[in-house]
């Protein structure tokens, strides 16, 4: 018989394929391209360094102005083997020469839209035998240069792949033959479901990727339909050994898919895999909120503030007796913090709890107290008047809570003499309080 009561219990999966898999960000890059968002040179240099932190393999850079050439440079000057930094251009050798500029940028990505769409009508090209030409010469031109290269197959869900990609894949491979070839589901048209066809089904792309000869392959999926983090596992899953993220999704229009989602889902769910360390990206993502001005949800997945927050009676009683229950991985992997909170749905548990550390801040004694204790059933008709009078909008603060531990369990010796049990000042908890 199966017992899950740990985390240890659970078994973990395993990637059909067993092929090793990386992750390569683009928050400087794609995720700079997010309308309003300014990222300066200081925050490129920290992002970078939370990257090391956490070890993830490569990041891509712009390297067009002299602002950013100056964070790369920076960024080489530190001399981390990871994350790696490598360039982006587009598929002229002019920006190929901004990359080989770069001295210490040993690979750089070339962006080669596929569908009709951006083919003939954002490019101006004439036909898709032109774009071919373009793509290959671009690739051809990075490595006479000495550059390792990914191949950034733009609008691939939208592109006619077997009559057209594929076998402008199959030419960039002779060229290169280790070139990563970058899915770009650009407008977040990819499935995750094996039996969808191209050009939507992301399984089926990534095996026909493989059946060409393909070494490396790289997912970069956008999340206009919610489905990025589901296509970039697909990726794994069926074979691709690269995907492209960013932290928190950031990115042009909906975003891409999350770095931190998808890194928290390989070192925590998938047999063997434990070489990333999260435990920094909680505070990454105060650093984005507070210097970049990304503002995260409070039930944001991952990093939200109230991942790890506990109000209602079930689930609070749960957590105080095994974390287990109500919590899919401990706070601590993600650099988190459990926060057990008062409010309208909580019970006399969390309330017992609470007291417990209120009365060990206050008098410095460890004490246990029964959940059935009347002072503890005296707090909680106090706070639940504030909100059955509709007084409380918001969950009780630990200071706040102190004051009803100084009235009923420090305060009540002196005031039940005199026959006023109640006559102690209530706490000041109206609904601008605290």
């Amino acid at each position: 018989m199966k017992a899950y009561r740990s985390y240890e219990d659970l078994p973990r999966i395993k990637l059909p394929l067993g092929q090793e898999v990386f992750i390569s960000d683009s928050t400087i890059r794609d995720g700079s391209q997010m309308p309003g968002i300014v990222m300066k040179k200081k925050h490129k240099i920290q992002i970078f360094e939370y990257l090391n932190r956490i070890g993830i393999e490569k990041l891509e850079t712009f390297v067009y102005n002299e602002r950013d050439r100056e964070a790369v440079r920076e960024m080489l000057d530190r001399g981390y083997e990871f994350p790696e930094v490598t360039g982006w251009a587009r598929a002229n050798p002019r920006d190929i020469d901004f990359v080989l500029d770069m001295d210490g940028i040993k690979e750089t990505g070339i962006l080669m839209s596929v569908s009709d769409s951006h083919v003939i009508d954002k490019m101006g090209l004439k036909s898709r035998e032109e774009a071919e030409k373009k793509y290959t010469e671009a690739l051809q031109y990075a490595v006479d240069h000495g550059l390792r290269t990914r191949a950034h197959i733009e609008d691939m869900t939208r592109a006619d792949n077997e009559g057209f990609v594929f076998p402008l894949v199959e030419k960039l491979l002779e060229i290169d033959p280790d070139c990563t070839i970058r899915l770009c589901d650009t407008l977040g048209y990819g499935m995750p479901f094996p039996e969808v066809d191209e050009p939507y089904g992301i399984p089926y792309i990534v095996k026909r990727l493989r059946e060409i000869g393909t070494k490396n392959i790289e997912t970069h999926v956008h999340d206009d339909y919610g489905m990025s983090v589901a296509c970039s596992l697909a990726g794994y899953w069926y074979g691709a050994n690269w995907s492209s993220l960013t932290f928190l999704g950031v990115g042009e229009r909906a975003g891409n898919a999350e770095l931190e989602k998808v890194a928290l889902f390989l070192i925590t769910r998938v047999e063997g895999f434990q070489k990333y360390d999260l435990r920094s990206i909680t505070e990454f993502a105060e650093f984005m909120e507070k210097e970049i001005g990304i503002r995260v949800p409070r039930n944001k997945s991952v990093v939200g503030k109230n991942i790890f927050a506990h109000e209602s009676g079930i689930h609070t009683a749960g957590v105080i007796k095994n974390p287990f229950t109500y919590e899919p991985y401990p706070p601590e992997i993600v650099g988190g913090k459990r926060l057990l909170m008062i409010g309208d749905s909580s019970g006399l548990e969390v309330i017992r709890f609470k007291v417990e550390e209120a009365l060990n801040e206050l008098m410095h004694v460890g004490i246990k107290l029964d959940k059935n204790d009347p002072r503890i059933k005296a707090i909680q008709t106090d706070i639940q008047k504030l909100y059955n009078e509709e007084k409380r909008v918001s969950a009780i603060s630990d200071e706040e809570l102190k004051k009803y531990v100084e009235k009923y369990f420090m305060l009540q010796p002196i005031i039940e003499p005199i026959g006023e049990e109640h006559s102690a000042e209530e706490p000041n908890l109206d609904k601008n309080a605290g």
